[in-house]
């Protein structure tokens, strides 16, 4: 893919004061107010250890949570992490634009880095903006003055067109970071170009978004085959005129998965056999057990929680032939031991292909990791909405500022 946005590569970073926006909102516990997972600021830590060893002065502005949730909460934690990580001291300000902010900008030294306090404590952050209007904030007005180099490293958060994200790119050079640099190479490689047979994964319960991935992907001839799974698959099979039985028709009405429905249909409609749907699925027995029934045998009594041997087969079949393989969402409640089986069986033939996978979303990743296969996958993403936002659209909003900012 012809790159239309710079990289840190381009710029020339001893002594220059530089700010990066990443992305380290991450699981915290609702009774201590403590971050559990640290996996985002360890992948953040390799562009901020890049920039300080070069010599740059290093501004770090980052979010956790949103205002009214448990897990909105200052840096502070962040930042002790990222120092262990590192193994030096990171500085911290708690404040984001004001006095004690630029002050502390303005005291740095090369290689320093600082940590400012949470961007969405300042309400203007979080409203969707073009980049010209966020230019005009207080938080691009105090700081960007202060700046050389604006780098964005934020790819999860890039579908955001917030004043972080987008603000700062009006008025400074700009470049991609390590994160997003990858990030952008691995989703270009799947969307143009790809080799085929080229097969998107649709699982999860998100049916929104499978409606409109699948319609992108295969409306725009990038994929092949759309296999569907998870909730996804049971929505697909509704389009096809089954009827699922109680629980499980009850849990999309409950969702209001069940207006998908009749877009679903039409997509059957027109793609036809480019979309497959399960076969058979496994329900779970009020004793736990799992049982197959193949999908002339619906509706079931009880709640489906993963595809069925037969589909997990062929599907299997499928991905192994594949050159090229997108994932996103897992096949069933891979959690409950027994419901994981076609999970494992998408991620263990997407590897055997030999092809190159890309997978994406927290639950496909974290699946990934449970069932110990994280570290055979070509590419895991760390996007979510930002993932399937790119996969539909092919471009984000702080992708976009990135490539206006390199046309200046």
């Amino acid at each position: 893919m012809e790159e239309t946005y710079l990289t840190i590569a381009d710029f020339k970073l001893s002594g220059k004061s530089v700010l990066v926006r990443v992305d380290v909102n991450s699981p915290v516990d609702p009774e201590t107010l403590k971050v559990i997972d640290d996996s985002r600021i360890r992948e953040h830590a390799e562009t901020l250890k890049r920039l300080s060893e070069a010599g740059a002065k290093v501004v770090v502005l980052a979010h956790q949570g949103r205002s009214g949730d448990p897990d909105f909460i200052p840096m502070r934690q962040h930042v002790e992490i990222l120092s262990r990580i590192l193994g030096r001291p990171v500085k911290y300000v708690n404040d984001t634009f004001g006095e004690e902010a630029q002050k502390a900008v303005k005291a740095l030294d090369n290689g320093d880095i600082l940590f400012l306090e949470n961007v969405r404590f300042w309400a203007g952050e979080a409203k969707d903006k073009p980049g010209v209007e966020h230019a005009e904030s207080p938080l691009v007005k105090n700081l960007a003055p202060l700046l050389d180099i604006f780098v964005n490293d934020a790819f999860a958060a890039a579908h955001r067109s917030h004043a972080s994200m987008v603000g700062f790119a009006e008025v400074l050079p700009s470049a991609a970071g390590l994160i997003m640099e990858r990030e952008l190479k691995a989703l270009g490689k799947v969307l143009e170009g790809a080799e085929r047979p080229c097969v998107y994964v649709l699982g999860g319960a998100k049916a929104d978004d499978a409606v409109d991935v699948t319609n992108a992907v295969l409306g725009k001839g990038i994929a092949d085959t759309v296999l569907t799974c998870g909730v996804i698959g049971q929505l697909f099979l509704c389009a096809k005129g089954f009827d699922l039985g109680v629980p499980n028709s009850a849990y999309l009405k409950n969702k209001g998965y069940d207006k998908f429905i009749p877009a679903a249909t039409e997509l059957i409609r027109e793609y036809g056999l480019k979309i497959k749907i399960p076969v058979d699925v496994a329900v779970r027995k009020p004793s736990g057990v799992r049982e197959e029934i193949p999908v002339e045998r619906l509706p079931a009594a009880d709640p489906i929680q993963d595809l069925g041997l037969e589909t997990a087969r062929q599907y299997g079949d499928i991905l192994r032939a594949a050159k090229t393989i997108v994932v996103n969402g897992p096949a069933g409640v891979y959690e409950e031991k027994g419901f994981e089986v076609g999970t494992r069986e998408i991620l263990e033939a997407s590897i055997a292909s030999g092809g190159f996978t890309v997978i994406g979303g927290g639950h496909t990743v974290a699946a990934a990791r449970e069932l110990n296969v994280a570290d055979k996958i070509g590419y895991m993403s760390t996007g979510g909405g930002a993932f399937i936002e790119y996969l539909i659209k092919g471009t984000l909003p702080a992708v976009e500022a990135l490539k206006k900012a390199a046309k200046r």
